[in-house]
């Protein structure tokens, strides 16, 4: 059965609900895939290796995303992020990568201002490049509803956060009825469905997995989300075959190795192999976010069973 958007508030308060619990890394780098085409040198980082025209996205844009998504850098793409929200401040996903940012640094006022000018220059970006406009607007409205769930609370913040949901669905529909297999699109829209199809008895995840597949692109984060996928339906032999992928693709990104210790970990017998993942990706933890690096921290001292544990649990931010 394909999978199609909730016709109603009620039906998509679920897994609304869960998406205000789980953002994270993991679920953020759904929002921040990403337009006038351009030669084949324009910094694109999602069409580079596909038979998609490059769009045009600065160079310091594709540092950064690179940074994050690729190698796991936060502290070498903040640092760019600082100079590309001057030098191209009208590329929507150097607004996007800074709410994330603050998201994972708890900075809550710099998740709503970065998801605005998120929306802002994706809207300017309508009139040049049609498509990642509605797709960034998309995204923007999306961080702006994680602003209100965290801040203002379940009860009292899904009313306002469901609307913002449907503008999300619109933004996206009006996206895909210019390229539907566009790589950057089906990215994005790929995490959402896939999201939404694990906390939905009604729809089918494999059909959000085989799309994301086909045509999703940089493969590091489409192999991420269908491991992530696949992980959360508890099908794990899939979920270590996509996550190897998405290792050989980017094999020093310590996010990687960090899902690929919880997936071990999961499906069981090889606990030797779960703990000696969290530790390597612990080896990066000067380059991660802190809230990130006490969340993988504590996990890995659960599965190696120390003392230690529940006096870390506290300080970790919950399963991503």
């Amino acid at each position: 059965m394909t999978f199609q958007k909730p016709h109603t508030m009620s039906s998509i308060r679920l897994p609304v609900h869960r998406l205000s619990t789980r953002l994270g890394s993991g679920i953020l780098a759904m929002l921040l895939g990403v337009g006038t085409a351009l030669p084949t040198l324009a910094a694109d980082p999602f069409r580079s290796n596909t038979s998609t025209t490059p769009h045009s996205i600065g160079p310091l844009t594709e540092d950064a995303f690179e940074a994050i998504f690729k190698t796991g850098d936060y502290e070498a793409a903040r640092t760019v992020l600082t100079k590309a929200k001057t030098d191209e401040a009208d590329e929507p996903l150097v607004h996007a990568m800074l709410a994330s940012m603050a998201y994972l640094s708890g900075d809550f006022d710099g998740l709503l201002a970065y998801a605005q000018s998120t929306q802002t220059a994706a809207e300017s970006l309508k009139s040049t490049d049609e498509l990642r406009g509605h797709l960034y607007t998309a995204v923007g409205t999306f961080l702006e509803g994680a602003h209100v769930l965290k801040t203002q609370g379940v009860a009292q913040g899904t009313p306002r956060a469901l609307g913002m949901l449907q503008t999300v669905f619109s933004e996206i529909d009006d996206a895909e009825s210019i390229d539907p297999n566009d790589p950057e699109l089906n990215l994005i829209k790929g995490y959402m469905d896939l999201m939404l199809a694990v906390n939905l008895p009604f729809s089918d995840p494999e059909e959000a997995i085989s799309r994301m597949d086909a045509h999703g692109s940089p493969s590091y984060l489409t192999q991420r989300g269908i491991a992530v996928g696949y992980r959360d339906l508890g099908e794990y032999d899939q979920a270590v075959a996509a996550v190897d992928e998405a290792i050989a693709a980017a094999p020093t990104n310590p996010e990687l190795l960090y899902l690929k210790a919880q997936i071990l970990n999961k499906k069981g017998g090889a606990q030797a192999d779960s703990v000696k993942l969290f530790k390597q990706a612990l080896t990066y933890a000067d380059q991660l976010p802190t809230a990130l690096v006490k969340q993988i921290t504590w996990e890995g001292c659960v599965v190696e069973q120390l003392p230690e544990c529940e006096a870390l649990r506290d300080q970790a931010v919950g399963a991503f």
